[in-house]
C-alpha cells in the first residue's frame, strides 16, 4: 500500500535548511556512531547546489537503524552556494570533483569509496531508518542478485499530493510491464539502487553512451557481466521520498502522465506546428 500523504516520519525531515541547521551537531554524532573506516557500505551522494536540500538528506540518513557499517560519501559537484560548508559541518567524507556531470560525480564517489557495497543515493531524497538493510540484505544474501532497486514517492512543491499517490501506482504498474516484457533496468534510479563496489567498477562504473542513462546503464552492464539479476525491493517501509523537480523541469505531472501513457500504447506523439 503506498501513502496518500506524507508520513509524520518524514515530514521531520522535510523542513528548510534554516530550520534544519539547528540538527548538524546531532547529526554529526549519530554519523560518527555509524561510521567505520572498514565499511560494509558506502553511500555515495552526488551534489550541485543543494544548500537548500542536503540537510534533509543527511539528517534521515543519520538516523539509519542498521547491522552494517557504513560511511557517506558526498561529491561536491563544483557547488556555487554552501553546499560543501554543510557537508563538512555534517561529519560525512566531502569528495570535490571539478569535471560536470552526474556520471562524473558518481564516479568520483565510486572511486574512494570503502565499502563492499555501493548504496547511491540523492541529496535531495529523504530516506527511512531501515531502506539501508532492505536494500543491501538481497545482496549480502545471494550472489545470484546483482543490483538492488528501491520504490519512491514524491513530495509535492505545488501539486496536490493526492495526484502523486495515483501517478505513482501508475508508476508501479509500468515498472511491472517493463519487468515482465520490456528492460527492467528501465526502473532503476541513481537515488535508490545498490551494487557490489568490485563488480561495478569492473564494468566501468556509471560510464554510459551518449542518450542513455548512467543508472540503468550500469544495472544492464551488470546484468550482462554475469553477475546476476535485478532485484526490486518493493517493501512499503523503505520507500524513499523524493522532490518532484524533476517533474516539473519535464512539464509537470499532467504532462508525465500523458507521457507515460503515450509510451505504453506505443501511440506517436505527433507536435502540433
Amino acid at each position: 500500500m503506498r501513502p496518500v500523504f506524507i508520513p509524520v516520519s518524514v515530514q521531520k525531515y522535510n523542513k528548510s535548511s534554516s530550520f534544519l541547521k539547528s540538527e548538524i551537531k546531532s547529526i554529526n554524532e549519530k554519523f560518527k556512531k555509524l561510521y567505520s573506516d572498514k565499511p560494509d557500505i558506502s553511500i555515495v551522494i552526488p551534489a550541485y547546489n543543494e544548500e537548500e536540500n542536503i540537510l534533509k538528506t543527511l539528517f534521515s540518513l543519520s538516523n539509519t537503524k542498521s547491522k552494517y557499517s557504513i560511511e557517506v560519501i558526498v561529491v561536491n559537484n563544483n557547488s556555487k552556494d554552501k553546499t560543501e560548508d554543510l557537508i563538512n559541518a555534517c561529519g560525512v567524507i566531502c569528495v570535490n570533483e571539478l569535471k560536470q556531470g552526474i556520471t562524473n560525480a558518481r564516479n568520483a564517489g565510486l572511486t574512494v569509496a570503502k565499502g563492499k557495497y555501493i548504496i547511491n543515493a540523492d541529496a535531495d531524497t529523504i530516506y527511512p531508518e531501515s531502506w539501508i538493510d532492505n536494500m543491501i540484505d538481497p545482496l549480502n544474501n545471494s550472489n545470484k542478485i546483482a543490483l538492488t532497486y528501491g520504490r519512491f514517492s514524491f513530495i509535492p512543491e505545488e501539486t496536490p499530493r493526492i495526484l502523486y499517490f495515483f501517478y505513482e501506482y501508475l508508476s508501479d504498474f509500468n515498472r511491472h510491464i517493463n519487468r515482465l516484457f520490456k528492460e527492467e533496468a528501465l526502473n532503476v534510479y541513481g537515488f535508490n539502487s545498490a551494487c557490489r563496489r568490485e563488480q561495478c567498477l569492473s564494468v566501468d562504473g556509471f560510464v554510459h553512451p551518449p542518450g542513455t542513462n548512467e543508472d540503468g546503464w550500469l544495472a544492464m552492464k551488470l546484468r550482462k557481466a554475469g553477475f546476476g539479476k535485478l532485484h526490486w525491493v518493493t517493501k512499503s517501509e523503505s520507500i524513499v521520498w523524493t522532490g518532484d523537480r524533476r517533474i516539473i523541469v519535464d512539464g509537470g505531472i499532467y504532462k508525465s502522465t500523458y507521457d507515460r501513457f503515450i509510451k505504453y500504447f506505443n501511440f506517436k506523439h505527433v507536435k502540433q506546428s
